[in-house]
Protein backbone atom coordinates (compact mmCIF):
# COMPACT_ATOMS: atom_id res chain seq x y z
CA UNK A 1 0.00 0.00 0.00
CA UNK A 2 1.23 3.35 -1.14
CA UNK A 3 1.78 6.59 1.74
CA UNK A 4 -0.46 9.16 0.70
CA UNK A 5 0.61 12.67 1.20
CA UNK A 6 -0.81 15.99 1.50
CA UNK A 7 -0.33 17.83 -2.30
CA UNK A 8 -0.73 20.99 -0.68
CA UNK A 9 2.49 20.43 2.87
CA UNK A 10 3.71 16.78 1.99
CA UNK A 11 2.83 15.33 5.34
CA UNK A 12 1.84 11.91 5.51
CA UNK A 13 -2.18 11.36 5.45
CA UNK A 14 -4.29 8.31 5.72
CA UNK A 15 -6.10 7.87 2.58
CA UNK A 16 -9.53 8.06 4.58
CA UNK A 17 -8.76 11.28 5.53
CA UNK A 18 -10.82 13.96 3.74
CA UNK A 19 -8.16 16.89 4.77
CA UNK A 20 -4.56 17.30 5.82
CA UNK A 21 -4.67 17.79 9.66
CA UNK A 22 -1.38 19.40 9.72
CA UNK A 23 -2.31 22.29 6.89
CA UNK A 24 -6.21 22.02 6.76
CA UNK A 25 -5.89 21.48 3.11
CA UNK A 26 -9.12 19.34 1.01
CA UNK A 27 -7.22 16.18 0.03
CA UNK A 28 -8.47 14.39 -2.64
CA UNK A 29 -10.61 11.45 -2.98
CA UNK A 30 -9.49 8.08 -2.56
CA UNK A 31 -10.13 8.11 -5.99
CA UNK A 32 -8.55 10.29 -7.66
CA UNK A 33 -5.27 10.31 -5.91
CA UNK A 34 -3.03 10.20 -8.99
CA UNK A 35 -4.87 13.27 -10.56
CA UNK A 36 -2.08 15.71 -9.32
CA UNK A 37 -4.60 18.64 -9.36
CA UNK A 38 -4.06 20.50 -6.10
CA UNK A 39 -7.66 20.95 -3.90
CA UNK A 40 -8.40 24.57 -3.69
CA UNK A 41 -8.58 26.19 -0.72
CA UNK A 42 -11.89 26.92 1.35
CA UNK A 43 -12.99 29.96 3.57
CA UNK A 44 -12.79 27.70 6.28
CA UNK A 45 -8.74 26.95 5.71
CA UNK A 46 -8.43 30.32 5.13
CA UNK A 47 -9.73 31.68 8.41
CA UNK A 48 -7.48 29.24 10.04
CA UNK A 49 -4.19 30.45 8.02
CA UNK A 50 -5.09 34.12 9.34
CA UNK A 51 -5.52 32.55 12.87
CA UNK A 52 -2.58 30.20 13.15
CA UNK A 53 0.75 31.89 12.42
CA UNK A 54 2.47 28.56 13.26
CA UNK A 55 1.30 26.60 10.32
CA UNK A 56 -0.02 24.13 12.57
CA UNK A 57 -3.33 22.77 13.82
CA UNK A 58 -3.91 21.61 16.99
CA UNK A 59 -4.67 17.79 17.53
CA UNK A 60 -8.05 16.69 16.80
CA UNK A 61 -10.42 15.72 19.62
CA UNK A 62 -13.62 14.60 17.63
CA UNK A 63 -13.67 12.42 14.97
CA UNK A 64 -16.47 11.77 12.63
CA UNK A 65 -16.21 8.22 10.77
CA UNK A 66 -18.65 8.74 7.20
CA UNK A 67 -18.86 6.13 4.89
CA UNK A 68 -16.72 7.85 2.37
CA UNK A 69 -13.78 8.89 5.18
CA UNK A 70 -13.25 10.45 8.06
CA UNK A 71 -13.25 14.40 9.01
CA UNK A 72 -11.72 15.41 12.52
CA UNK A 73 -12.83 18.52 14.40
CA UNK A 74 -9.77 20.42 16.44
CA UNK A 75 -10.07 21.46 19.96
CA UNK A 76 -11.37 25.18 19.56
CA UNK A 77 -12.62 25.41 16.04
CA UNK A 78 -16.08 24.31 13.96
CA UNK A 79 -16.40 22.35 10.52
CA UNK A 80 -19.12 22.85 8.30
CA UNK A 81 -20.80 20.11 7.06
CA UNK A 82 -22.40 20.14 3.67
CA UNK A 83 -22.28 19.78 -0.01
CA UNK A 84 -20.57 23.48 -0.84
CA UNK A 85 -17.09 23.36 -1.48
CA UNK A 86 -16.29 26.89 -0.65
CA UNK A 87 -17.31 26.82 2.71
CA UNK A 88 -17.29 23.16 3.41
CA UNK A 89 -13.65 21.13 3.81
CA UNK A 90 -14.85 17.76 3.69
CA UNK A 91 -17.42 18.99 0.50
CA UNK A 92 -16.58 16.00 -1.38
CA UNK A 93 -17.71 13.41 0.87
CA UNK A 94 -21.23 14.53 0.31
CA UNK A 95 -21.11 15.51 -3.33
CA UNK A 96 -23.03 12.32 -4.27
CA UNK A 97 -25.36 13.04 -1.85
CA UNK A 98 -28.40 15.43 -2.53
CA UNK A 99 -29.88 15.05 0.89
CA UNK A 100 -27.27 16.57 1.64
CA UNK A 101 -27.84 20.19 1.91
CA UNK A 102 -24.90 22.91 0.76
CA UNK A 103 -24.63 24.48 4.30
CA UNK A 104 -25.87 21.17 6.55
CA UNK A 105 -24.57 21.24 9.86
CA UNK A 106 -21.92 22.57 11.78
CA UNK A 107 -20.06 20.64 14.23
CA UNK A 108 -18.02 22.45 16.96
CA UNK A 109 -15.24 21.07 19.60
CA UNK A 110 -14.33 24.02 22.29
CA UNK A 111 -11.11 24.21 23.76
CA UNK A 112 -11.94 21.71 26.60
CA UNK A 113 -13.02 19.03 24.01
CA UNK A 114 -16.78 19.58 24.14
CA UNK A 115 -18.41 18.56 20.81
CA UNK A 116 -21.93 19.83 19.62
CA UNK A 117 -23.61 20.03 16.61
CA UNK A 118 -26.04 22.47 15.13
CA UNK A 119 -28.92 22.05 12.03
CA UNK A 120 -28.24 24.98 9.66
CA UNK A 121 -31.73 25.22 8.86
CA UNK A 122 -31.11 22.00 5.80
CA UNK A 123 -33.88 20.38 3.69
CA UNK A 124 -33.87 17.38 5.28
CA UNK A 125 -32.67 17.58 8.95
CA UNK A 126 -29.58 16.42 11.15
CA UNK A 127 -29.91 13.76 13.58
CA UNK A 128 -28.04 12.46 16.89
CA UNK A 129 -28.88 8.71 17.87
CA UNK A 130 -32.29 9.08 15.45
CA UNK A 131 -33.41 12.18 17.31
CA UNK A 132 -33.97 15.49 14.90
CA UNK A 133 -31.55 18.41 15.75
CA UNK A 134 -33.99 21.60 15.79
CA UNK A 135 -32.32 24.19 12.99
CA UNK A 136 -30.07 26.75 14.83
CA UNK A 137 -29.76 24.83 18.07
CA UNK A 138 -26.62 23.25 19.25
CA UNK A 139 -27.12 19.59 20.72
CA UNK A 140 -23.94 18.17 22.48
CA UNK A 141 -21.77 15.20 21.00
CA UNK A 142 -20.62 11.89 22.82
CA UNK A 143 -18.32 9.32 22.23
CA UNK A 144 -20.12 6.64 20.09
CA UNK A 145 -23.01 8.69 18.94
CA UNK A 146 -24.48 8.92 15.85
CA UNK A 147 -25.10 11.59 13.37
CA UNK A 148 -27.21 11.55 10.38
CA UNK A 149 -27.67 14.20 7.80
CA UNK A 150 -31.06 13.93 5.81
CA UNK A 151 -31.92 10.12 5.09
CA UNK A 152 -28.98 8.32 4.47
CA UNK A 153 -25.39 9.78 5.47
CA UNK A 154 -24.09 8.55 8.84
CA UNK A 155 -21.17 8.85 10.93
CA UNK A 156 -20.04 7.50 14.31
CA UNK A 157 -19.09 9.89 16.48
CA UNK A 158 -15.45 9.09 18.19
CA UNK A 159 -14.47 11.63 21.03
CA UNK A 160 -11.89 9.88 22.70
CA UNK A 161 -9.67 12.62 24.92
CA UNK A 162 -13.49 13.61 26.42
CA UNK A 163 -12.91 15.01 29.88
CA UNK A 164 -15.79 14.21 32.30
CA UNK A 165 -18.65 17.55 32.01
CA UNK A 166 -18.71 18.43 36.14
CA UNK A 167 -22.31 19.58 35.83
CA UNK A 168 -22.92 15.59 34.78
CA UNK A 169 -21.74 14.48 38.09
Amino acid sequence: MAIATCPTCAATVKPADLICFTCGANLPRADSWNDDQPASATIMQEYLKREDKSGSISMSVLRLSFPTGNAEVPAGTSLLLGRDPGESLVAAAFSGFENVSRRHATVTVDDAGHASIRDEDSTNGTFVNGDRVLPGVAVRLADGDVVRLGADVSAEVLLPRQEPDPSSG
